[in-house]
């Protein structure tokens, strides 16, 4: 957070997403670790391995927040960039489907 604040790019730390079912709305919203410019999220994690549940979560809080580019940061990597693995939403805020 502090190197994003140095460079000016707006970044906000747990940004609470509440859930909305058929006008129903949960009373325990989710809570996304960094939403960067708000079109990024960012779910860190330390974990042995990143499992398709985390990338399933990420997605879902993608979809919610309708940005187009997720990424989880696995800090448990011997290098970090090995920990990171990227997810981009076709369709969200502007990016186009692939052509059939």
């Amino acid at each position: 957070m502090r190197e994003l604040f140095l460079r000016e790019i707006a970044a906000h730390q747990q940004v609470r997403v509440p859930i909305e079912y058929k006008g129903l709305v949960f009373e325990e919203p989710l809570r996304i670790d960094i939403l960067v410019e708000d079109c990024l999220v960012l779910e860190l994690k330390v974990v042995e391995k990143v499992l398709p549940i985390h990338k399933a979560q990420l997605l879902s809080y993608m979809k919610l927040l309708d940005a187009p580019v997720g990424l989880i940061i696995n800090f448990h990597s011997l290098r970090l960039v090995d920990g990171v693995h990227r997810l981009i939403l076709q369709g969200a805020d502007g990016i186009s489907e692939p052509p059939p």
